[in-house]
């Protein structure tokens, strides 16, 4: 199966998968303190010691933050709320010994963040905790079948362009990122490599603001052209190859110069991404434990997919996510309780 069948096929799984709804609620309500308060203090490798976690603001990488503090409370640290910065601030954050993790870190297209904080000195990169994750350019099926296009070269024809534009300027309005996040600087890349400035509008402010706004106009029948990333709840919403489709690139222009082509051939711009977890470097060198969990931990883009549609269904409170965790953890009782071995017998060692 080449890579885009599969990120097709976790979005299938993701309707498939029904983990949490065979939970009870008093199920739920078994705690962590509880299981550890019955832990010999020999498995307690983080005993005492605070972990701070960060995340950005973006609500749906509470899920994965929250299962890695879960799975540190059992080899007892104290995890400190979750704090939402935006991702420069956070590895800086880290690598100055403010914060102890990121669960989020996008691979390679946070390598700047990384190296712009102090890069392998400052900071542990660990682990493959959820990918291959896919991102780049959609517009809706039904534009795409009707003018044939294909790849987002063809949008520097002002005539096709024009198709997208919903605020009368006559560029394509292309739902973007937030001021900040990686995938900014990518498409501002993209728009002076692929030469579109002249007939498509980067459009930036609150994504999930502006991706509601985008699935509105599709559902009145409009044409739209968005970028967006895997595992998120937008591709449940508007289903690749059913509502949308990915637009191609004329060619690979990463700034790191590394090839962005899929093993099929395809190319949507964007290297495939492994998100890692970000950890501070000297308290990484004090606690073999933690750092042993980080590299174990695999949380499939199903599951993440799957949960990000809950919350877009209204249960996305903190209480929400955390009732979430409990049931992942449940339901996955015998991966989770393998992963907490490994990390107590590393510190043995």
């Amino acid at each position: 199966m080449h890579q885009l069948e599969h990120f097709k096929a976790t979005y299938e799984t993701r309707r498939r998968f029904r983990w949490w709804s065979a939970l009870t609620i008093a199920a739920l309500a078994l705690t962590t303190s509880l299981a550890m308060a019955q832990t010999p203090d020999a498995d307690l490798p983080g005993k005492g010691i605070q972990v701070q976690a960060l995340q950005s603001p973006i609500g749906e990488e509470t899920f994965q933050t929250m299962l890695v503090d879960r799975a540190l409370e059992k080899l007892g640290y104290e995890t400190q709320p979750i704090k939402e910065v935006d991702y420069p601030t956070a590895h800086i954050a880290i690598a100055n010994g403010d914060a102890t993790y990121l669960a989020v870190h996008w691979d390679p297209l946070h390598q700047d963040y990384y190296n712009n904080a102090g890069g392998d000195a400052k900071l542990l990169r660990v682990g493959a905790y959820a990918g291959p994750a896919a991102q780049g350019y959609m517009i809706d099926k039904a534009t795409a079948e009707k003018y044939h296009i294909t790849n987002i070269d063809q949008l520097r024809d002002p005539a096709l362009a024009k198709l997208f534009d919903h605020d009368g300027d006559g560029k394509a309005d292309l739902t973007g990122c937030n001021p900040g996040w990686g995938c900014e600087a990518m498409i501002e890349h993209h728009m002076d490599a692929y030469k579109l400035r002249a007939t498509v509008k980067h459009v930036q402010g609150s994504y999930a603001a502006l991706i509601a706004d985008t699935i509105g106009r599709y559902q009145r029948g409009k044409p739209i052209l968005y970028y967006t990333w895997t595992p998120y709840w937008v591709s449940g919403v508007l289903v690749p190859g059913k509502d949308v489709v990915w637009l191609q690139v004329p060619f690979s222009a990463n700034p790191q110069h590394a090839s962005t082509r899929l093993d099929d051939g395809s190319d949507y711009g964007f290297s495939v991404n492994t998100t890692k977890i970000v950890v501070n470097r000297a308290w990484a060198d004090r606690n073999p434990a933690a750092v042993k969990l980080f590299e174990v931990m695999r949380l499939p883009l199903a599951d993440i997919s799957a949960q990000n549609e809950r919350m877009r269904q209204g249960e996305n409170t903190q209480a929400d996510i955390a009732r979430h965790t409990a049931g992942w953890i449940k339901y996955h009782q015998q991966l989770f309780d393998g992963w907490i071995a490994q990390a107590r017998a590393a510190a043995k060692r």
